[in-house]
């Protein structure tokens, strides 16, 4: 059962609580969410609820239904990101285990090693034990083998991961693995679960070969009954008729568990399809699905690998798929999980400064804006954020020092540019744009819990937010749309009002933030809406490392020809501009400044040699910044 404290419960009477669960004979977690704190109450115990509910302190007691009491839904309604030292699986983030099916020697390992590392993965898999459908197959190299997987993942700065398939070497393993995974052929070895559960790493839990959904969390919960609490569950296809692939791949299962359960789901497509070239697609189609990341075979020489070399990928393969699951995470509101030393500097200072509980990033906006939510996909989620009433206000947050970044928007792939904020960067010279991030919008209906669309008759979000919603109003004639100054806002603005016939647009996250509910999602009439955010900074901040996009101005004489002058120099340089954008000059009727972002060579003297012939042909040069973006 859950058991909901009341807020602002005292520590005397919530010990209380806890105590009195525990002499029934419950297992008891506290878990604290963004609204509630409750008590997580399980075990084979037959009690009146009434009776906890009498207790000081205690809000309201809610029965869970599904036997899986700790893996449920019903228990915490956030979703767990669980930790593997700097790494995190789940959110909003995707996160990369990569390395060959087993460990043969240490060449082959430190190779591997090094060449999933360099394409971004985050994580080192490698079997030093293998349970083989044959008893004649590769085995594995034993305690060896781990002892070759921790060297290499070492080396390499990568956490490993790696199966444990009996009891008896669970103290002989735990020194040596980072994350324990239970194969789909222990998924039900309720001892080996007890004994892995006891130790209290992270694991990753396969599905087992023909196992229900049910089944797969049910043995989750004898994980997490036993002690853990970080449990990722790993999808590797199930036993079908059908003979073309390895496995039968059940994508359908990541939203269906997505729902039921709070634990982050990844996806093993070289188990499920058995077959090199059939690896990529099947990762692209899980990350499109939902899945919180994927785990890779990637064997540096796949033709000599003594295990499942003919679903290993080579290096260049696996680059090719990173390069493709980059492109694809914006599309479904994430991003690639990344080492800290991958980060950008300015990531990098504000996840240190995070955890001293020190440094800021301003937004403008309020809570649960989608400024907010760029600033935290970027950042990460520990970054402390600071709402600003204005887009002058971030800007002068950062420049007076009480923020130490900002995230503004600058451009809408539907609406265009902003160009408030164009204007506000040519009048602060001594800010610089450090980062840039694009997000995927995605709009709801978000009103009362319990709140239905024919019962709605007002909608509040900014005018932009309605625009971009044309064929939901057309469907529901009767709906009225109110605009409002900001998204976010709206949803805070129906929270107060608390009137189950208004309902605003905005993200999903500011539903949560303001305990309302989505009731549709998913309203924009052109699901290709992405907002591009610069990331600012005062300029001696700046020290982007290996930049290779540059954000400048420049100005041109009234004369015919200047401006295409300027661009031949572009040209003739081979420097890729991917926007250009005239301002006019403030003060200066009727002459411009020009702005344009462009991709630094790989040489970075063309750039300052464009600069320099640039100067010929136009005026008022500047550099508005240099920084570094993913490209896929």
């Amino acid at each position: 059962m859950i058991v909901v404290l009341k807020q602002h419960i005292d520590t005397q009477d919530k010990n209380a609580v806890r105590s009195f669960l525990e002499k029934k004979g419950f297992q008891v977690r506290e878990i604290v969410g963004d609204h509630d704190t409750v008590f997580g109450a399980v075990g084979n115990v037959s009690i009146d609820f009434r009776e906890v509910e009498i207790l000081d302190g205690v809000s309201r007691v809610i029965p869970i239904s599904k036997p899986y009491k700790l893996a449920s839904r019903e228990l915490k309604n956030e979703d767990t990101v669980v930790p593997v030292g700097n790494v995190k699986i789940g959110g909003n983030r995707i996160a990369v285990i990569a390395g060959p099916c087993a460990v043969e020697s240490r060449e082959q390992m430190f190779e591997a090693a090094r060449a999933v590392r360099e394409s971004g993965a985050v994580m080192l898999r490698g079997g030093a034990f293998k349970p083989r459908t044959s008893p004649y197959s590769f085995q594995g190299m034993g305690e060896e083998g781990l002892r070759i997987l921790k060297e290499a993942g070492s080396s390499a700065g990568l956490p490993v991961v790696t199966e444990i398939v009996g009891t008896r070497y669970a103290d002989m393993m735990k020194d040596y693995v980072d994350v324990f995974q239970i194969g789909a052929r222990n998924m039900q070895n309720f001892e080996l679960l007890k004994t892995v559960g006891k130790i209290g790493k992270p694991v990753v839990l396969k599905r087992g070969l023909s196992a229900t959904i049910e089944e797969w969390l049910m043995a989750a919960e004898y994980l997490m009954a036993n002690g853990t609490d970080n449990v990722i569950l790993c999808e590797r296809g199930i036993r079908t008729f059908e003979t073309y692939t390895r496995n039968t791949l059940d994508l359908s299962a990541i939203p269906v568990v997505k729902k039921l359960s709070h634990l982050p789901v990844i996806v093993d497509p070289s188990h499920a399809t058995g077959i090199r070239a059939k690896v990529p697609p099947m990762a692209l189609a899980a990350i499109a699905a939902g899945a919180d990341g994927l785990i890779i075979e990637v064997h540096p020489h796949p033709d000599e690998a003594l295990s499942d070399g003919p679903q290993s990928l080579y290096p260049e393969e696996f680059e090719n798929l990173m390069r493709d699951i980059q492109a694809l995470s914006p599309v479904v509101g994430k991003e690639i999980e990344c080492l800290p030393e991958d980060l950008p500097p300015a990531v990098k200072e504000i996840r240190l400064a995070s955890k001293t509980g020190t440094g800021g990033i301003s937004f403008q906006g309020v809570p649960g804006a989608y400024s907010e939510k760029a600033l935290h996909a970027y950042f990460g989620d520990e970054a402390l954020s600071l709402p600003c009433a204005s887009f002058r206000d971030v800007f002068d947050s950062v420049l007076n020092g009480s923020a130490e970044y900002g995230v503004i928007p600058v451009e809408n792939s539907l609406a265009g540019t902003i160009n408030e904020n164009i204007d506000l960067l040519l009048r602060y010279p001594d800010i610089a744009v450090t980062g840039e991030y694009r997000l995927r919008i995605k709009h709801n209906l978000i009103g009362l819990k319990g709140a239905s669309v024919e019962n709605i008759e007002e909608v509040y979000s900014h005018p932009q937010g309605l625009a971009q919603c044309g064929e939901f109003f057309e469907e529901h004639p009767g709906i009225k749309s109110v605009p409002f100054y900001d998204t976010a806002g709206a949803v805070a603005h129906i929270a107060e009002m608390k009137d189950p016939s208004k309902a605003a647009i905005a993200g999903a996250e500011a539903a949560r933030v303001y305990n309302l509910e989505v009731i549709k999602a998913g309203l924009e009439t052109n699901p290709r809406n992405y907002t591009k955010f610069f990331i600012i900074s005062r300029i001696e901040r700046d020290a982007s490392e290996n930049p290779n996009r540059a954000v400048i101005v420049f100005s041109t004489q009234d004369k015919p020809g200047a401006l295409l002058k300027c661009l031949n120099v572009l040209a003739e340089k081979k420097i890729n501009m991917n926007k250009l954008e005239s301002r006019p000059i403030h003060g200066k009727p009727w002459e411009y400044m020009f702005f344009l972002s462009l991709d630094i060579p790989e040489e970075k003297t063309v750039l300052d040699d464009a600069l320099s012939e640039l100067a010929d042909y136009a005026d008022n040069i500047r550099i508005l910044g240099k920084y570094r973006v993913k490209r896929p």
